[in-house]
């Protein structure tokens, strides 16, 4: 709230500089407006409910809340202008609103920032107690663990009455079902996460509720649906019931022509923009080991099509043959060498920072892959999946993908695949857009690139 305060102080004051400069009798009114603009900022994003704990550090939900607040005073100054007739200066108001709307969205993402450092070392979680059958909860403790900075610690848990303790391995069980309430005050746990289990049906579910409201602990329930959010999913009551009604993704459509308008337009620019450093790039490696500046190999695409990928030679030559006496360090399919004796000197550097995918935008131009996608894989890889594992195929591979701004070769295999099953089933515009953002500071790093 304090910082949206700063946020909305800060652009009054800028658009009454830039638009009136001194206080005169005609800007007077504006200084009066600039002076109460705060309050009303923090009160319209205190009505989108943006302040709400659920809403902070994670999603897309609470930015667009703040975009709607920006949105909603916009047009509620323009309907209320043309209403009484007054005379407003256009100016104060394209100057003000936006920017007020720009500056707490970036107060907010450098807030999310220090919040997501502070999760990573153990701070600000909530205390989360699980309720379910053991492999359910270890699953659920694994993920969460993954990504700590949802800010969900599992510290118990609690199994169905005459189940055995030993089938939880991640965390201690403190009790069964009917010792939820006790066991919440004992572990001091805010949150209970009940997943997916016959016992837990809805009469259970309604009591457990009804115990838990008197000691304002917050219930979660987690669906056997895995790795399906956000804009799929929707409940709406029928006959009494909370009915989760789950869309299909939208692989093909108006949807899916904007996404390869747009992969175009942005690699076109980038190619361009970019072609320079290509050049020096493409030189670098001629001159530092024998062979072409470009390596091409069949990789496969959208529904099992072959294409043929490029990428700057990062290899000294005859390393197909040398691979043959080289073990992997992943598992499944997918081989990967940490410390591979193949990788000329350069070619260290143009992994750890991903420079040596840039030619792959050549295949974005061309429709073979999209900016964003699961990793492009060899057809002797796709040879080796399983049923599941091709649902990847559904969509264009990626120059980047949730499995570069989640730890890139570090990821299991296991890993990787749920990732990318996850982009399939959950793809959407706004999602390709954060993952382009990550993108950066995932590179930057250079974590898992070898």
């Amino acid at each position: 709230m304090a910082a949206d305060l700063l946020a909305a102080c800060l652009a009054a004051t800028a658009a009454f500089c830039c638009r009136f400069g001194d206080v005169t009798a005609y800007a007077l009114p504006y200084l009066l407006l600039s002076a109460v603009l705060p309050a009303v900022w923090v009160c319209a994003v205190a009505l989108n409910r943006a302040y709400e704990p659920r809403m902070i550090g994670i999603g897309s939900e609470e930015f667009q809340r703040i975009v709607r607040c920006g949105v909603g005073l916009t047009a509620a100054l323009a309907v209320g202008s043309y209403l009484t007739k007054a005379d407003v200066a256009r100016g104060y108001v394209v100057l003000a609103l936006p920017l007020v709307t720009l500056l707490t969205l970036g107060f907010r993402y450098a807030l999310r920032r220090s919040l997501h450092r502070r999760r990573a070392g153990g701070a600000c979680m909530r205390r989360v107690l699980a309720v379910g059958h053991g492999p359910s909860i270890d699953e659920l403790v694994r993920l969460f663990r993954l990504e700590r900075h949802h800010g969900l610690d599992v510290v118990a848990a609690c199994l169905p009455d005459g189940a055995s303790p030993s089938g939880v391995t991640q965390v201690p069980v403190a009790g069964h079902f009917s010792d939820v309430p006790l066991v919440v005050d004992q572990v001091q746990a805010d949150t209970v996460a009940v997943l997916a289990c016959p016992e837990m049906d809805g009469v259970a579910l309604r009591r457990l509720a009804w115990r838990l409201e008197a000691t304002h602990t917050e219930l979660v329930v987690a669906p056997a649906l895995m790795d399906v959010a956000g804009p799929r999913t929707t409940i709406r009551p029928a006959a009494g019931l909370p009915l989760l009604h789950v869309e299909h993704p939208q692989l093909a459509g108006a949807r899916q022509l904007v996404k390869n308008v747009f992969d175009r337009l942005v690699a076109a620019s980038l190619l361009v923009l970019l072609s320079p450093l290509l050049a020096a790039l493409a030189i670098a490696v001629r001159a530092t080991s024998p062979g072409r500046a470009l390596f091409r190999q069949t990789r496969v695409g959208r529904d099992g099509r072959l294409f043929t990928i490029l990428k700057f030679r990062t290899m000294r030559r005859g390393s197909e043959r040398q691979k043959l006496t080289l073990v992997s360090d992943g598992d499944g399919p997918l081989f990967k060498v940490r410390h591979d004796p193949r990788v000329t000197p350069l070619g260290v550097y143009l992994r750890r920072y991903s420079l040596d995918e840039l030619p792959q935008l050549i295949n974005v131009l061309l429709g073979h892959m999209s900016l964003v996608g699961p990793r492009p894989p060899l057809p002797e890889e796709v040879a080796r999946y399983g049923d599941d594992v091709r649902r990847r195929l559904l969509v264009r591979p990626g120059l980047t993908g949730l499995w570069q701004v989640k730890g890139r070769s570090d990821l299991s295999w296991e890993e990787s695949v749920r990732l990318d099953l996850r982009y399939v089933e959950n793809w959407s515009l706004t999602l390709d857009l954060q993952i382009l953002w990550k993108t950066w500071s995932a590179v930057a790093r250079g974590q898992g690139a070898y």
